[in-house]
C-alpha cells in the first residue's frame, strides 16, 4: 500500500509538471473559478510553498534524508493508515527531489516547478500537497496513539495495573468456613456433656499432698 500510494502521488506530480511546463511556460496565468484558482508556472529554489529560497542544496539533502528515513521506517510498517501517510510523504519528497536533481540550473540545485495558486497563498504543486496531507495525517494518527507497527499506546499498559483478587477470596472464605465449623463442633460437644453455652471450661484444682 505504501508503494502504491507513493507511486500514485509521484506519477500525478510528474505528469502535471510535464503538462504545465509544455503549456504554461512563458505564458499568461490561467484564471479559473472566478479567480479562486490560478494556474501559473513558476520555479522555486526553496522548500514547499516557496519557503527558504536560496538554500536549494540544503533542502535537497534534507529530502534525501527524508526518503531514506521513510524507507527504513517501512520495515516495521503494520498499519494501513500509516502506509497511506508514509506513501504520501515519500511520493511528494521524491517528486520535488527529482526536480532538484534534474532541472536547471544544475544538479542538486534544480528549481522545483510550482503551478497551483490560491488567493493569499504561495504557489505550490501536487508534491507539496502530498507532503502536507501526509504530515497532517501523521499528526492525527499520533494523536490517536496509533503506532507504525499497528499497536496503540493505550493498549500497552492496560493489564499492568490490574491486581488479581480471585486468589484471596476463596482462601479467606475457606479459612472462615473452617473456623465456623470448629466452633460449631465445640458447641455440640459441650451440649452433649451438659455444659451451658458460653461457660468457660475451668481446670480441676490440683490436690495438695
Amino acid at each position: 500500500m505504501l508503494v502504491a500510494v507513493a507511486l500514485a502521488a509521484l506519477a500525478a506530480d510528474i505528469v502535471s509538471k510535464i503538462i504545465v511546463v509544455s503549456t504554461l511556460q512563458d505564458r499568461a496565468p490561467v484564471r479559473l473559478l472566478g479567480g479562486l484558482l490560478t494556474l501559473r508556472e513558476t520555479r522555486n529554489s526553496g522548500a514547499a510553498f516557496s519557503i527558504g529560497t536560496g538554500y536549494t542544496i540544503v533542502f535537497t539533502l534534507i529530502a534525501c534524508g527524508v526518503v531514506v528515513a521513510i524507507l527504513r521506517t517501512a520495515r516495521n510498517l503494520r498499519s494501513a493508515p500509516w502506509a497511506v501517510c508514509l506513501g504520501l510523504l515519500l511520493g511528494g519528497a521524491i517528486g520535488n527531489l527529482i526536480d532538484r536533481l534534474l532541472r536547471a540550473p544544475a544538479p542538486l540545485k534544480g528549481h522545483v516547478v510550482d503551478w497551483i495558486q490560491l488567493p493569499h497563498w504561495p504557489v505550490f504543486n501536487l508534491a507539496d500537497s502530498a507532503i502536507v496531507c501526509g504530515g497532517v495525517l501523521a499528526v492525527l494518527l499520533a494523536a490517536r496513539g496509533l503506532q507504525v507497527d499497528g499497536t496503540r499506546l493505550k493498549d500497552e499498559g492496560s493489564g499492568a495495573d490490574e491486581t488479581p483478587d480471585s486468589d484471596e477470596g476463596p482462601e479467606a472464605e475457606t479459612s472462615s468456613g473452617k473456623g465456623e465449623a470448629a466452633a460449631e463442633g465445640r458447641a455440640t460437644e459441650r451440649a452433649a456433656a451438659g455444659e451451658p453455652e458460653g461457660e468457660a471450661e475451668v481446670p480441676a484444682p490440683e490436690e495438695k499432698s
